[in-house]
């Protein structure tokens, strides 16, 4: 009895962990680098000039073919790390999917990366919510690797790219809808 406690204690710990918010979402008097510090705020934007590049990546799309990050340049981009085991994932996709029928026309993607999850349950995920942005299927977590200075291997994780490719939020947790609406409103109204 004891043992479980202590294995539930420890596992709602990591759950935790990375969903707080802190005042500074980035460090950028770290020598002149930037460093992932806490998840922005809900609804906030990380001030232009403290935005750093996000890191290019690929992969190979689960509805077949290839995907660079390259193709997200001009656009606003929400990037979600999910996988189908993840209970929060289940609420958040079928959101993230209203969210994106409303703005895919104002020139903003959506791109899932399916994380630790066979193809089968990841497209059988996706069919089940009626998810209709692409989704990169990644089992072993390589583009997650590639955004290192952010908690893309908390899931679900969301970061937003600014039209620039510059993360522009980043968050730890489920977004909420309107949380997501305002950030994608604020980052479209930039020059």
């Amino acid at each position: 009895m004891r043992s479980r406690l202590a294995a539930a204690l420890a596992v709602a710990a990591v759950l935790t962990a990375g969903c707080s918010a802190g005042g500074e979402a980035v460090d950028v008097t770290n020598g002149g680098e930037f460093r992932f510090e806490a998840a922005t705020p809900d609804a906030e934007v990380i001030p232009e000039a403290e935005r750093a590049s996000a890191p290019e990546f690929s992969g190979t799309l689960l509805e077949g073919g290839e995907f660079d990050s390259a193709e997200l340049a001009g656009d606003v981009a929400v990037l979600n790390f999910w996988g189908s085991w993840c209970a929060p994932c289940r609420v958040e996709s079928p959101e993230f999917q209203e969210v994106y029928t409303e703005v895919r026309d104002d020139g903003v993607q959506f791109l899932g990366l399916n994380v630790k999850d066979e193809e089968q349950l990841a497209t059988a995920f996706v069919e089940s919510k009626g998810i209709t942005f692409p989704s990169l299927h990644d089992p072993r977590g390589e583009v997650a690797l590639a955004f290192r200075d952010y908690p893309a291997s908390a899931i679900p994780s969301t970061i937003v790219l600014d039209r620039a490719g510059r993360v522009a939020a980043v968050y730890t947790g489920a977004v909420r809808q309107d949380d997501l609406r305002t950030v994608i409103a604020q980052l479209t109204g930039e020059a």
